[in-house]
């Protein structure tokens, strides 16, 4: 294993120790772990808080500041953060409009979340939670009961924190998340895997000629592994599955090309001119596209396709000002 890191206990808490370093004006670290929140605390708000595993960076303390989280708890790498250190984010962030769970539909993610919410509940915070479960790739992994929670996250994020901004309540904010939810889907493929320091090899192989179709995130398995094929045919097969979900016919859509982490942007804008192309022989108008690194899976040598399905009220949102380390709009 080549890293640049330190000791490989310490991998995590460094990271963080280095991101607020680097973003003083957005970000202060809580002496309880590895929970981030904004530097000034929002009032009268609803507050968003999301986390998960370390390892997905800029996910997810890149996305605290205005206009999206209001804080973000890390756990090691591809594992859950403990009820505690989301139980204290909850509480560094919470105010009297309550407070939002954005939670990627990982089964450690999902139970740790909801016991800190009950514990908030238990000091009268109010709490809600959406889960967020994009990935059609597979259902059912070696991480969850159902679909996974991927990039699509990131639109969650903004949306749901940009009506937050506007002094929404939480019932409105929890539904608009849910919108968001409802009408995102996500796919991806990888052609390398990536190592986890503690564990100090790949997590799986694949042979030089090989690539995994809907791999996760923590690098779980997808749905086959077959040869690799041009970018071109990769995204008509990725895309194809999304498609088939939901009905995006006549629709603008915000598109998301996300990078897991190693794979050069050359190639995520190749992949970008391929999904342009197909969706405008579609008749499915592009709104807005990013392409970049999003929601990484360390150093995978991978991509995912996110469409989200929008109207009017979530093109504004998207739209709306956002100011965080990893995301400005």
């Amino acid at each position: 294993m080549k890293k640049f890191i330190n000791e490989v206990e310490q991998v995590e808490n460094q990271m963080i120790q280095g991101m607020v370093k680097a973003y003083p004006a957005y970000l202060r670290k809580l002496d309880c772990g590895n929970v981030v929140v904004r530097s000034e605390k929002k009032e009268h708000k609803v507050a968003l808080i999301s986390g998960g595993g370390s390892g997905h960076e800029p996910a997810h303390g890149g996305y605290v500041g205005k206009g999206m989280l209001d804080a973000a708890v890390a756990g090691p790498v591809f594992t859950s953060p403990t009820p505690d250190q989301v139980y204290e984010g909850i509480k560094a962030v919470a105010t009297d409009a309550g407070v939002l769970m954005v939670i990627k539909n990982y089964t450690g993610d999902v139970m740790n979340f909801e016991m800190a919410g009950e514990m908030a509940g238990d000091e009268d915070i109010p709490v809600r939670q959406v889960i967020v479960n994009d990935d059609v790739a597979v259902k059912d992994s070696l991480y969850t009961v159902g679909r996974r929670g991927v990039a699509g996250t990131v639109f969650v994020h903004k949306i749901a924190g940009a009506l937050a901004e506007t002094g929404a309540d939480l019932d409105a904010v929890a539904g608009v998340a849910q919108k968001v939810i409802d009408n995102v889907r996500t796919m991806g493929a990888a052609i390398r895997p990536c190592t986890i320091p503690a564990a100090g090899k790949p997590g799986f192989e694949l042979a030089e000629n090989e690539m995994e179709v809907g791999i996760g995130i923590h690098g779980e398995p997808g749905t086959h592994r077959e040869e690799i094929r041009t970018a071109d045919e990769i995204t008509d097969m990725l895309l194809g599955q999304i498609l088939a979900d939901i009905d995006y016919t006549g629709s603008e859509v915000a598109v998301m090309i996300n990078g897991a982490g190693a794979t050069p942007l050359m190639e995520l804008y190749i992949i970008n001119n391929r999904v342009a192309d197909v969706l405008a022989e579609k008749g499915i108008r592009v709104y807005k596209t990013f392409v970049g690194e999003y929601m990484t899976s360390i150093e995978m040598e991978g991509f995912s396709i996110s469409l989200l399905k929008l109207d009017d009220q979530l093109k504004e949102l998207l739209d709306a000002p956002a100011d965080t380390p990893a995301f400005k709009a």
